[in-house]
């Protein structure tokens, strides 16, 4: 019998003879037919090689329930062979339906992760404006709510103890983060070096933006402080040389017009025009913060950011505590004794501002960055749904068009690099579709027409 490692290969004649087929298989008490030698044409050749004389002896042994025309080469060629069985359609299905709920998944978290980031925000802008009717020490609250962001790390790591089977202690975790640091891990040089920039710009984004709340209302400190967007892409075309976008030049033009106007809204003096500066202060030196933690700690994963929050914190703690008992000396900030402090406010107001860090940071990783972004903006109507309900403040028609054109320029800034080859793509597709289903209802019109001609009987006379 020809066994399948014996069939010939593509690009070889084969030569087989029928002779001695004929011989091996004679009926016992027979006379054993003479060979005649006989002449034959040699054997046709498919087209890739392999004669079709396969077919017949595979025809006449019945080599595992064998059809007419299911040679060795038709089975390499895989013409006759179904690509797909039942079985991978299924597994595709399964994989698709498992994607699709992935996507889905994600979307839900990060519009989830939207609700939560605008929330806090809101919260802790309105609960700083509740704090400083008792308390007036704007300083003292940035330096008390910094320190919490000591417990970044212990957070992180009690999360990926419960989330992973990885069993690492505290320590062991601590030093793997503190790569960030260099390979040698963290020293005293390197805490001061790369800790100390990135904790000053820290504490003055939150310090100008709580004397910003003292002159202004929380809608506008809030809408202002979305103009960071537009000087962190600023920053990142000269510092980083991002790539350059006319979309992005526009956005930022809007920002400023919106600044502008802001502080036109006053005319141009008392504490509006300062706290507008004070807000704008804010957003550029959190801009800077931004290009820098990108510039220098671009690639760290999360738990490297909850190392370097942490870290911030203690430098926080170590060095800046200096500056809260200046002010309390030279009596710029008046503190009082402990028990009239407002702690409430101030645990509260702290809490808050670690919730919103910590999403923001957890959010880039879990979900899309965009989703983040728009939590930002959603505070501004968050703070004015609050300002008007609540507090009675009745915005001008000049600070309403200000937040409005800061809130389209950031928008445009949230636009992808290739937004305009995907928005061309898209009305390419959308003109492709309409001609495709102009066409189908030209021949459906046109096969109407003929068949209502043919049962009224008329004959149509094609024209030369």
């Amino acid at each position: 019998m020809l066994s399948p490692e014996s069939a010939p290969e593509s690009g070889e004649q084969p030569c087989i003879q029928l002779e001695l087929l004929r011989s091996s298989t004679h009926l016992p008490g027979r006379a054993t037919p003479t060979r005649v030698p006989t002449t034959e044409s040699p054997p046709k050749v498919s087209a890739n090689g392999v004669c079709d004389i396969e077919d017949r002896i595979l025809r006449i042994t019945g080599y595992y329930g064998y059809n007419p025309g299911y040679s060795s080469h038709r089975r390499e060629d895989g013409s006759d062979s179904r690509a797909e069985t039942p079985g991978s359609e299924t597994s595709s299905e399964s994989q698709s339906l498992q994607t699709c709920a992935g996507t889905a998944l994600k979307v839900l978290g990060g519009l989830l992760m939207v609700l939560c980031i605008s929330s806090s925000w809101v919260g802790t802008t309105q609960v700083v404006k509740l704090t400083f009717q008792s308390f007036s020490c704007p300083f003292f609250i940035s330096w008390f709510s910094s320190n919490w962001n000591i417990l970044f790390f212990p957070i992180y790591y009690s999360v990926h103890v419960f989330t992973t089977r990885e069993k690492q202690t505290p320590i062991q975790k601590f030093r793997e983060c503190s790569k960030l640091f260099g390979e040698e891990g963290m020293t005293i040089k390197l805490f001061v070096k790369r800790t100390a920039p990135f904790s000053i710009l820290w504490t003055l984004t939150n310090y100008l933006y709580l004397l910003a709340l003292k002159k202004l209302t929380a809608t506008d400190v809030s809408a202002l402080y979305c103009c960071h967007k537009a000087f962190v892409f600023l920053l990142s075309w000269i510092v980083l040389k991002d790539r350059f976008m006319g979309v992005r030049i526009v956005a930022a033009i809007l920002a400023i017009t919106g600044i502008v106007m802001m502080a036109y809204a006053d005319g141009f003096h008392g504490d509006s025009f300062v706290g507008v500066a004070l807000a704008v202060g804010s957003a550029s030196t959190s801009a800077l913060y931004k290009v820098m933690f990108k510039m220098f700690l671009g690639s760290a994963n999360l738990g490297e950011v909850a190392h370097f929050l942490s870290t911030m914190g203690f430098f926080n703690l170590i060095f800046i505590s200096c500056v809260p008992l200046i002010l309390y000396f030279t009596k710029v900030e008046h503190l009082g004794s402990l028990s009239s402090m407002p702690w409430g406010y101030l645990c509260g107001l702290a809490g808050l501002w670690l919730v919103f860090n910590i999403l923001v940071h957890v959010g880039v990783v879990l979900t899309y960055p965009i989703l983040i972004s728009i939590g930002t903006l959603l505070s501004v109507p968050g703070n004015a749904a609050v300002d008007v309900l609540k507090h009675e403040v009745i915005l001008s028609m000049v600070r309403l068009a200000a937040t409005c054109t800061i809130c389209l320029g950031f928008l445009l800034l949230l636009l992808p690099e290739e937004w305009d080859s995907v928005i061309l793509r898209f009305l390419a597709n959308v003109a492709d579709k309409k001609s495709e289903e102009h066409g189908e209802e030209l021949t459906e019109s046109s096969v109407n027409t003929r068949s209502r001609s043919r049962a009224n009987g008329a004959v149509s006379i094609p024209l030369a």
